[in-house]
């Protein structure tokens, strides 16, 4: 499946590795102290920090995943979008930044000892360390498959080289460079994914076009017509629309527990906000990545929902290259038979160095979160604790970060052959979120929301979610699960009928078991913080700031959150 690339491809990639590795390389000299390669000095504007904010999340994840997932679900793959990210952006940039960036907090892991106690901070560092880990492997091990389908690399030899290029600029630039490079990121992913939207939507017919095809789809797999082409219109039962999940599952499961856990306590993402300059800024921080991320599935998910028109009938050269495993098509690999079957020399290399930003913006975001959290909420929590001379500390420190991005990047390199187990990247990611994410967002909603709460409930909560996310998994399958990797190693004791809704419901009973445990647990065990300590943590005893009325509306975090929570509105009626 070697793709034909001509020197202006290969230049158009050779340029844009040079242009990370240099940022990296001009941050250098400011990487003085752990402060600074660590947290980049709190001084990001808003803007660079939305951006990065939204491209950090534009990784693998997106780019790969979303556009298998939504060849496999169609449309109701907006509901990661729409539902699924945009009230839980709103929620953390209106409730929750006043508390994070008010607390001085290095990470999410520090705040929760801020806010509880040692051990719970201990538990969730160990636990984000393992997801970041996971998570930047999915991006390695997507980079790979790339290089070795595009360029005709041993996919051992793809990983490597992918990893040892992150690892160049995140060593010598740290947080700064992450921000740099996603901003560069961005923009390159939207101008080299344009051209494949307009040239799939004219050769189905447009949109229109397009729908007639996937009814005709739809109707031979015993959905309606229009399964493949609405949201929630066909949410009511879950054998109803391609999802396989109902609309208690989506709103609850996604919309809420899945949703608010990522966007609201994964400290990969919220680190962005940290960077910022002022609360104010850190507020605008998710506002400003929601913007452009509302749009995003015209970018993904519309070129993604082609291809299975492509793949069932309407060009028998696009359905016969398309890997298969047993019986079924291989879904990371859309977005690359995408660009194979339409882009032309010179537009084929930017689409691909869209690709290679993406998968690289994913590997360093976790890596950056990984040595940060590492750094401080394990190395200098367990190992070593600051000696009193701030200069010495803040260079060894930069030091052990330094290191922790080498460890980083060599853990995620064993993690990507885990994710080679999986038939869908996204499947996979949302299986670590369910268990890691789900049972922490109870945690610190309840943390940030209810004044009693104690560190011992916390604690145990936090614990017990896990462990039944864990214990979940291994009980269920989705249907025609072939590997382990997919749940069941214990026993089957249901089936789903695809992977997303064993996701949802992995995270439905985490957050629900964590939510239970740690409420229940607070009326019988003491809390060890007074109310002065909880001031500026907790919601009810922290005081009201007005806003800034000499800012203009759209400066205000309050008048931003109305315009996206608006415009989020008119898409999902539109796309109903």
């Amino acid at each position: 499946m070697k793709l034909e690339l001509h020197w202006i491809d290969y230049l158009i990639m050779i340029i844009y590795f040079l242009f990370v590795l240099g940022i990296g390389w001009m941050l250098r000299k400011f990487m003085k102290n752990a402060n600074a390669f660590l947290e980049a000095g709190r001084l990001m504007p808003a803007w660079v920090a939305g951006l990065a904010f939204i491209s950090t999340n534009l990784g693998a994840l997106e780019v790969m995943g979303m556009t298998g997932s939504s060849m496999k679900y169609g449309m109701m793959t907006t509901h990661f979008y729409w539902v699924g990210a945009i009230p839980a952006m709103i929620f953390l940039a209106i409730f929750m930044m006043p508390f994070y960036y008010g607390s001085r907090a290095r990470s999410v892991p520090e705040f929760l000892k801020l806010r509880y106690d040692e051990k719970t901070r201990g538990l969730n560092a160990i636990l984000f360390a393992l997801m970041t880990i996971l998570a930047s492997g999915i991006s390695m091990y997507a980079l790979a498959i790339l290089m070795e389908n595009v360029l005709g690399w041993d996919f051992n030899l793809s990983l490597w080289v992918s990893a040892l290029i992150v690892l160049g600029y995140t060593y010598l630039g740290g947080l700064s460079s992450a921000i740099y490079n996603e901003v560069l990121q961005f923009f390159i992913i939207v101008l080299g994914l344009l051209p494949l939207v307009f040239l799939s939507l004219k050769d189905v017919g447009g949109w229109f076009g397009l729908k007639e095809r996937l009814a005709q789809i739809a109707v031979s797999g015993n959905l309606a017509p229009d399964a493949y082409t609405a949201t929630w219109k066909y949410s009511g039962a879950a054998t109803a629309n391609p999802f396989g999940v109902e609309w208690f599952g989506i709103l609850f499961g996604l919309g809420f527990v899945l949703s608010f856990g990522y966007w609201c306590t994964n400290f990969l993402i919220v680190q962005r906000a940290f960077a910022a300059e002022s609360k104010s800024a850190a507020q605008r921080v998710p506002l400003i990545g929601a913007l452009p991320k509302m749009f995003i599935p015209f970018l993904i998910i519309i070129p993604g929902i082609i291809s299975l028109v492509l793949f069932n009938g309407h060009s028998p050269q696009f359905a016969a290259g398309f890997p298969m495993a047993d019986g079924k098509p291989i879904y990371d690999y859309t977005i690359i038979m995408l660009l194979k079957h339409y882009l032309p020399a010179g537009v084929l290399g930017l689409g691909i160095t869209a690709l290679l930003a993406s998968f690289m913006s994913g590997m360093a975001g976790n890596v950056s979160a990984f040595n940060t959290v590492w750094t401080y909420d394990i190395y200098q929590s367990y190992i070593r604790k600051p000696a009193g001379d701030e200069e010495a500390d803040g260079k060894h420190y930069l030091k052990v970060g330094r290191v922790a991005t080498v460890a980083g990047i060599l853990l995620s390199i064993a993690s990507a052959y885990i994710a080679s187990k999986f038939g869908n990247i996204m499947d996979f990611l949302q299986t670590i979120f369910s268990m890691i994410n789900a049972p922490l967002f109870a945690v610190i909603f309840l943390g940030m929301f209810w004044k009693k709460t104690t560190g011992h409930a916390a604690f145990t909560g936090l614990l017990a979610g896990f462990v039944m996310a864990l214990l979940h998994h291994g009980l269920t399958v989705p249907e025609g699960a072939t590997t382990l990797f997919k749940g069941g190693w214990l026993a089957t004791l249901h089936t789903y009928p695809v992977e997303m809704a064993q996701n949802f419901w992995t995270a439905i009973i985490a957050f629900s078991v964590s939510m239970a445990v740690t409420a229940g647990l607070t009326f019988v065990t003491p809390q060890t913080k007074s109310e002065n300590e909880l001031r500026g943590l907790v919601y009810s005893l922290t005081p009201r700031e007005s806003a800034d009325t000499s800012l203009p509306w759209y400066e205000r975090p309050a008048g931003l959150a109305l315009l996206v929570g608006i415009i989020c509105i008119l898409l999902t009626v539109i796309f109903w």
